[in-house]
């Protein structure tokens, strides 16, 4: 634009009229040319401060970043409608923030949590058993907490899996089948203070109900048990499985006991959680033991005979050890017996005398 058109845009059209001379100076050029372009930048602060009131640096943009994730609100700063790409800018930061949040918060709950390590606190026994309990067959394994917080409302859910083939002639890889856990209040949940034997009857319900000892060997069968309940500290609901297959389970055995009492306190062996003794047991199927009762009480009346012949034996050598101590004894104190000696005087008598 020509200094004549700036004049113009200030002072209007002249209208043919004569200008004044102090109009023609240079000096009036100048003053003119300063005057219009500090209104232009007035007029762009103007603009400015009507799209972000208050921000005036990057720090203060920073602190307005700050607020606005935050939900602080000062309310020195803020933005107006004048700037719909600040608006943009703004929406896009609160998503991602968001977002940041929720993948730290899972990240730390999920750590503090560990229900995977709880789980692994939760011990069950190498081996499973049969042997015979309240005049039944019945299928027992151990399972025990290494914690002292509880786990609350536990429950213990056992299946047996197999193959199978229907009538029809259809064949069943993985056959699943429930069986009940012997428990007074007729549910499965235990209470898990201590290390807990559970047991399972072998009854018309079971799957091992025509099960012998011999059959078990060839059986291609797995016993899976599943422990459920709620961690007491945490709340989170954990889980712990085991399975048992026909070589894992001992027929014929009873786990030792390991919990002892002295003086009202009560104390586990862990290093004997596993461990089981031989106990008599009959090898036929718990059917065939329905139908012949006879044979669990010559079963108990072959081990009672067993049991006081080993005490007999035991007795016996017992016996012949002390025998053959006391006879080692006396040989002994015979070597020290000191031999007769023969002093002989000057006189010529013989005075003999023991020492």
């Amino acid at each position: 634009m020509s200094v004549h058109g700036l004049l113009k845009s200030i002072h209007g059209p002249l209208g043919g009229q004569t200008m004044d001379p102090w109009l023609r100076t240079p000096l009036y050029h100048k003053f003119a040319c300063k005057k219009k372009v500090k209104g232009l930048i007035q007029s762009s602060k103007t603009k400015t401060e009507q799209h972000l009131n208050c921000n005036r640096s990057f720090t203060s943009a920073f602190l307005f970043s700050i607020e606005v994730q935050v939900t602080i609100g000062f309310g020195g700063r803020m933005m107006t409608e004048e700037c719909p790409l600040a608006i943009t800018v703004l929406i896009l930061q609160n998503i991602v923030g968001l977002i940041i949040n929720a993948i730290m918060l899972g990240c730390i709950f999920m750590k503090t949590a560990q229900a995977h390590r709880r789980a692994e606190t939760l011990i069950f026994s190498r081996h499973a058993v049969i042997a015979v309990r309240n005049g039944r067959l019945c299928f027992m394994f151990r399972v025990g907490d290494l914690r002292k917080s509880m786990i609350i409302s536990a429950s213990v859910r056992i299946q047996v899996v197999k193959k199978t083939t229907t009538p029809e002639g259809e064949v069943v890889p993985i056959h699943q089948l429930d069986i009940p856990v012997d428990n007074p209040i007729e549910s499965n949940n235990i209470f898990l203070v201590a290390p807990l034997i559970i047991c399972h009857v072998i009854d018309k319900r079971s799957p091992l109900y025509e099960i012998s000892a011999t059959d078990l060997a060839t059986q291609d069968l797995e016993v899976i048990v599943i422990l459920e309940g709620v961690v007491e500290t945490t709340g989170i609901t954990t889980q712990a499985r085991t399975s048992y297959i026909a070589e894992e389970i001992q027929w014929g055995h009873r786990f030792v006991s390991i919990v002892t009492e002295e003086e009202g306190v009560y104390s586990v062996d862990y290093s004997k959680f596993g461990n089981t003794v031989k106990v008599a047991a009959p090898r036929c199927s718990a059917r065939e033991l329905d139908e012949k009762p006879s044979i669990l009480i010559q079963t108990l009346q072959k081990s009672e005979l067993s049991h006081q012949n080993s005490l007999r034996k035991r007795n016996s050598m017992r016996r012949n050890n002390s025998m053959r101590r006391n006879n080692s004894i006396r040989r002994n104190n015979s070597s020290l017996i000191v031999p007769k000696v023969q002093f002989i005087t000057p006189e010529g008598n013989q005075n003999a005398t023991e020492t």
